[in-house]
């Protein structure tokens, strides 16, 4: 008769062996399946979002597809809405969401990540023609346009910034440049996209804060429990950055390398 530490030992590869197996699950099907299914919002441009003609586009999708390139798939695009998105992915409906997914604490300790493709800083915006402001240390006793819930509008009134309430980037942009306020702290991802289709507005970026705390790295989400495919996707993101692919995509989108 074995003995109960052997039955606990055998018990313990079983599960070990069956964890593994489970791991290459979703790399396998990928791979058998010929697609990989990516959940997106495909209404937050310029992220992901539908152009002219109706085609589903922006940087995250054209990542996505040449993450898909890379793993030898075709890229198949469920679209969602925010609120859902990340429960889609509990619900099986997709392998993977790529829509602009902040990497934090309390989404690792439900799901994995793959390395960062993607960073957004807290960004000091003034008008082209302000020398008084240089750094966010400047701001005291300025009006600031922020949203008044943002982590931007409280980095803004932590150096001293009279807060001025607004519903989003567009209206901070038209009070800078109105002269109703002196500076908003905004999201640099925006401005670049803000820039891009208007490259002769009379606003610029007088400071950045790429500490951790106002800094949002994003990344691909993916189940817990797949290490080869997260081990893939990793690969093929560092492929794309290694060949020039991501350079392409990020300067089609916002003029410069947004991978740090």
């Amino acid at each position: 008769m074995k003995s109960i530490r052997s039955l606990l030992l055998i018990g313990l590869l079983q599960v070990a062996t069956a964890t593994a197996a489970f791991a290459a699950d979703d790399l396998s099907k990928i791979k058998s399946t010929g697609e990989i299914k990516f959940g997106t919002e495909g209404t937050y441009a310029p992220f992901t979002f539908h152009d002219a003609s109706n085609q589903l586009t922006g940087f995250d999708v054209e990542i996505g597809r040449a993450i898909a390139q890379k793993l030898g798939v075709k890229p198949v695009f469920v679209e969602g809405k925010w609120d859902g998105l990340i429960a889609g992915l509990d619900a099986n409906r997709y392998d993977a969401v790529i829509n602009e997914v902040a990497v934090t604490d309390a989404r690792k300790q439900k799901y994995d990540f793959s390395t960062p493709y993607i960073t957004s800083h807290a960004a000091l915006i003034v008008r082209a023609d302000n020398s008084a402001i240089k750094t966010f240390d400047d701001l005291k006793g300025k009006k600031s346009a922020n949203t008044l819930t943002s982590n931007f509008g409280k980095i803004a009134a932590a150096h001293g910034a009279e807060v001025v309430p607004v519903q989003g980037f567009n209206e901070s942009i038209d009070l800078l440049t109105s002269g109703r306020v002196d500076a908003t702290v905004n999201d640099s991802l925006s401005f670049l996209d803000f820039k891009k289709h208007k490259p002769d507005a009379k606003v610029k970026i007088a400071a950045i804060d790429t500490s951790s705390d106002s800094s949002d790295k994003s990344a691909v989400l993916i189940r817990k429990g797949n290490p080869e495919l997260q081990a893939a996707i990793n690969k093929a993101l560092a492929d794309i950055k290694a060949d020039g692919t991501y350079e392409k995509i990020s300067n089609k989108y916002f003029g410069k390398d947004v991978s740090q």
